[in-house]
């Protein structure tokens, strides 16, 4: 079975077979699958009146366990935005009343920001939407195929998810 990408590499390599564009089938596919992934994503999240970047500072809430709450530096850890982004974002999402704002018992100067039943219930709604997009995305994969998938992803992967900062 062909695709975009082996037209892609077969026209490059009659255009410039003085280059290696091996990498090129392995990484233009990832880039492709990743608009795809993107593309379902936000699919799934808007069936359920959310935007991506909400989504994920609601289910880093949600990861986070009962009470489901993070000081605003440990939500900027887990999405990786600026303090400033941070802020804006807690405050939209208090507005549509999915987190509030609570004092931190240790710092009295500090805030928890904390997911709401309905932060909890849309952030739930959303992630099962997600998981059955990312399903339709994986189904021509068997689970050992997956399982090999993630472990090579992962390889890639993790160099830069452990770079110090």
């Amino acid at each position: 079975m062909e695709d975009e990408v082996d037209r892609l590499v077969a026209a490059w390599r009659r255009e410039r077979p003085d280059l290696d564009v091996e990498p090129l089938e392995v990484l233009s596919r990832v880039s492709r699958l990743a608009r795809h992934l993107d593309r379902a994503r936000r699919i799934a999240f808007s069936e359920h009146g959310l935007e991506p970047w909400e989504f994920d500072v609601l289910t880093a809430l949600r990861r986070a366990g009962t009470p489901y709450q993070l000081s605003p530096g440990q939500l900027l850890t887990q999405t990786l935005v600026t303090s400033g982004t941070m802020t804006n974002r807690i405050d939209r999402l208090a507005k549509k009343g999915l987190v509030e704002r609570l004092p931190d018992p240790s710092d009295r100067r500090g805030v928890l920001v904390r997911l709401t039943a309905e932060g909890r219930d849309r952030a739930d709604s959303a992630l099962a939407g997600l998981l059955d997009q990312e399903r339709a995305i994986l189904v021509e994969l068997s689970p050992v195929q997956r399982g090999e998938l993630a472990g090579l992803l992962r390889q890639l992967t993790a160099p830069f998810d452990n770079i110090p900062t």
